[in-house]
């Protein structure tokens, strides 16, 4: 008798395959954007791709289609969540409805581009859209601990009520994380637009997931995090002052201090990966003469071990401050 695997591989293939389409795209028809008259580079942070004279107009399309497609998505994960299925290898309704949904407004998203150019960035600031993601890939971290520890693959105990709320809400968070940062942006055509939409389309599919064995595929969800080192080194390089250094090797540390952990992979083979990353990380700040710049390395992980560690505080203060029930 044959036995079915785990998982579909024929799913993840389809969500590679559209995610370079629908780039690729987003890159062929960009060269129409030049009409627009748009603010440029001034000071750092302040985002270059803005209307210099945004209309009402321009406004409203990317704030209704933003809002739109946050809640068409968080619809379909209510209702899934209702009937309580189990994990499968079928492609149910709910993830069809979420094709759908993904679908629809990413075309409605170019669309407005071409039409009326500016996203949410006129309104907002940009560490809005590098913040929401940022932070998404720390809760994953939570999210992981129970099957792959927080530090070199030791067991953290989090309180069970704290990984059941994280657990139970995750859906939500990364949906809204995902749909804000994309509509955050026009759809340009710069190498660090194409290489963010390429990363937001790829997470796009994982929502469209829902429930299917394939979510929890542990290659395919440590390829969704390692992503955004290829996406953070290309942004980075881009800026004046160039800190793709930083952004390569301070994501990839959380690779070998973390995720690694949770492949199964062999003593010898993670204790290689180990040794390449210090060998490649030498290399690359002694061939650009920044050894004394290795210690910013540190700064991704501190920042998002610390998170993690603020939000688990901050549960238990809510947990200490919340009143008992009365029996």
């Amino acid at each position: 008798m044959k036995t079915r695997s785990a998982t579909n591989p024929s799913v993840l293939i389809s969500g590679i395959l559209l995610a370079t389409i629908l780039t690729t795209i987003i890159a062929l028809i960009a060269d129409r954007l030049v009409m627009f008259e748009i603010v440029g580079r001034t000071v750092p942070f302040a985002y270059p791709w803005r209307l210099v004279d945004p209309t009402s107009w321009s406004r409203a399309s990317a704030w209704i289609g933003y809002a739109l497609h946050n809640l068409a998505v968080w619809t379909i994960i209510y209702m899934a969540r209702r009937k309580k299925p189990g994990f499968n290898r079928d492609f149910r309704w709910y993830n069809w409805s979420m094709l759908g949904a993904n679908g629809l407004f990413i075309g409605l998203h170019i669309l407005q581009t071409h039409v009326f150019y500016d996203g949410l960035a006129q309104d907002v600031p940009e560490v809005t859209a590098l913040g929401s993601v940022a932070l998404m890939l720390m809760v994953v971290l939570i999210l992981e601990t129970p099957r792959r520890g927080l530090f070199f693959g030791k067991r953290l105990r989090f309180d069970q009520r704290f990984m059941k709320i994280v657990r139970e809400y995750h859906g939500y968070f990364f949906s809204w994380a995902i749909i804000y940062t994309f509509w955050y942006h026009p759809t340009e055509t710069t190498i660090g637009h194409l290489a963010g939409f390429f990363y937001m389309f790829m997470l796009l599919w994982q929502s469209v997931l829902i429930f299917n064995r394939a979510h929890r595929f542990r290659w395919w969800t440590v390829t969704l995090e390692l992503l955004v080192i290829p996406h953070g080194v290309l942004v980075a390089l881009t800026q004046p002052d160039s800190m793709w250094r930083m952004f390569g090797f301070g994501f990839a540390a959380i690779f070998i201090l973390t995720q690694m952990h949770g492949l199964g992979l062999s003593r010898l083979i993670r204790s290689l990966l180990g040794a390449a990353f210090v060998v490649l990380a030498l290399t690359a700040y002694l061939a650009g003469a920044k050894v004394a710049m290795m210690h910013e390395i540190t700064r991704i992980p501190i920042i998002e071990y610390g998170v993690v560690g603020l939000l688990y505080v901050l549960f238990l203060v809510c947990i200490r401050l919340a009143p008992k029930k009365q029996h």
